[in-house]
């Protein structure tokens, strides 16, 4: 595009989705105009992915100063932990990225102008924005971008909204770890969160549901209740909270498994899309649960209107988000860009680590594939003997006649950095074979992948070291 077109892209949003969408438009020649009516930044760098690996990286070396697999040879000590200091630490580093991935950026672009207020949709081509100074200015656009995200959500418990829980954001900055936790949920943000407060020092006790990571393969759930059993965190699965009360500076649970008691309650049950001040429904942009639809373009059901990242029915991802922003700014300026999700790794930083991409076995099946799977266990991985850190798995599902990669989850104390080579292994559409016979690093956690392929044609027990 060039600029003599001066195509005009409002964007609503400023964080990984709507960042990346100012940015590649602006790049090709739009004008953008990004609106926002908080912190500039969004979820992920202020209240999500950046704190909160802060505060598991932290939690981790706490849990290794008091306890690990060498305490026999290396004398070990209860840390002291400073929470305050810890918070500083961490919300000084969130400033710093902020500042230099988002504010930084915005402040020096030519051709992206920030509002900062709240828009909503006059027309498929006007915003009304309330500006937060006071006022309110109508913005013409040819196209427009929405970012919006998602906050947590209120599960309808009762007593619930009446007490002063946690979220996950509220969390993240709380100045002192609580002596007692109770987690509800079972979910990404829940166990992440439930693990680091436990090794900060609080006795923790998380409510499933169902069970554990309930949309992953039911191994993945069964190796992290096994992980946080050997730390000391209670699990209670089919637990639903009835009531919740808040008395004495304590909560009080009633489940279908008692009542219990904490000094801090922490709900992450999932997140609720930003979309009820837009006004989508009167230009007749679709969601779904609250959630706007987009199609493989990132366009909503309103030509011109496009969308990504958590306030859309995709996965709730930073990386998602900003790969569907950049290229739904690609199409907005003339250009054609799809979103292609079949080899999305997820990631959950707990320890072990939890990676997966690709089909599970249960959905391979559904979708017609005749499958052969392996499980590896992670006594088989040099690397985790070494560590003296043996559990958790590799499991890898392939199609049974070619021998094609359809999906690998992984339960290991490094599965985050493994995943992207089984990634990049199904991007390519390789097999098993083809991957058992490839050269891995030795005592590498992604060898353990060389080695899951090489179990579909061999007993790996019976290999030599670094058994090509």
């Amino acid at each position: 595009m060039s600029h003599e077109n001066n195509l005009h892209i409002a964007v609503i949003g400023s964080g990984g989705a709507a960042m990346a969408a100012a940015l590649k438009g602006a790049e090709r020649g739009a004008r953008v105009t990004l609106v926002e009516r908080g912190t500039l930044g969004g979820t992920c760098v202020n209240t999500g992915c950046v704190p909160s690996k802060i505060l598991i990286r932290a939690a981790h070396i706490a849990h290794l100063r008091k306890e690990s697999p060498f305490d026999g040879g290396i004398s070990v000590q209860r840390p002291v932990i400073d929470r305050a200091a810890l918070l500083a630490q961490q919300q000084g580093r969130v400033e710093e990225l902020r500042d230099a991935k988002y504010e930084r950026i915005l402040r020096g672009h030519p051709a992206v102008t920030v509002l900062h207020g709240e828009a909503r949709f006059m027309d498929a081509h006007q915003l009304a924005v309330t500006l937060t100074e006071g006022g309110e200015q109508t913005l013409r656009f040819d196209r427009a971008f929405i970012g919006t995200g998602a906050r947590p959500a209120e599960p309808p418990v009762p007593g619930l909204a009446d007490t002063p829980y946690l979220t996950s954001t509220r969390a993240l900055t709380l100045e002192s770890v609580p002596e007692r936790l109770l987690v509800i949920g079972a979910g990404f943000v829940a166990l992440e969160l439930a693990q680091a407060f436990a090794r900060l020092g609080s006795q923790v006790t998380v409510l499933a549901r169902s069970r554990m990571l309930s949309r992953e393969d039911p191994a993945v759930g069964e190796a992290l209740e096994a992980a946080f059993c050997r730390e000391g965190i209670q699990v209670l699965k089919e637990t639903q909270a009835s009531r919740v009360d808040y008395r004495d500076r304590e909560f009080v649970l009633e489940t279908n498994a008692g009542t219990w008691r904490a000094e801090q309650l922490l709900v992450a049950t999932g997140r609720t899309p930003n979309t009820e001040a837009l006004d989508l429904e009167s230009i007749g942009v679709e969601t779904a649960r609250g959630a706007i639809l987009v199609d493989e373009h990132l366009q909503t059901t309103v030509p011109g209107i496009y969308a990504a990242g958590d306030c859309t029915d995709q996965p709730e991802f930073v990386y998602v988000a900003a790969a569907g922003g950049s290229r739904a700014a690609v199409n907005m300026t003339g250009g054609e860009a799809t979103l292609d999700l079949s080899a999305m790794p997820g990631v959950l930083f707990t320890d072990p680590q939890v990676g997966t991409v690709g089909l599970t076995e249960a959905q391979a099946l559904e979708q017609g594939f005749n499958v052969e799977s392996r499980v590896l266990d992670l006594e088989n991985v040099p690397r985790a003997l070494v560590n003296f850190d043996t559990a958790g798995f590799i499991k890898m599902v392939a199609e049974r006649d070619s021998g094609r990669l359809l999906g690998v989850q992984a339960v290991a104390g490094e599965a985050g950095e493994l995943i992207q080579t089984a990634v990049m292994a199904l991007r390519t559409r390789m097999t098993v074979q083809e991957i058992g016979d490839e050269p891995f690093p030795y005592l590498t956690m992604v060898e353990g992948l060389k080695l899951c392929a090489q179990a579909f044609t061999k007993d790996v027990t019976q290999l030599s070291c670094c058994a090509g």
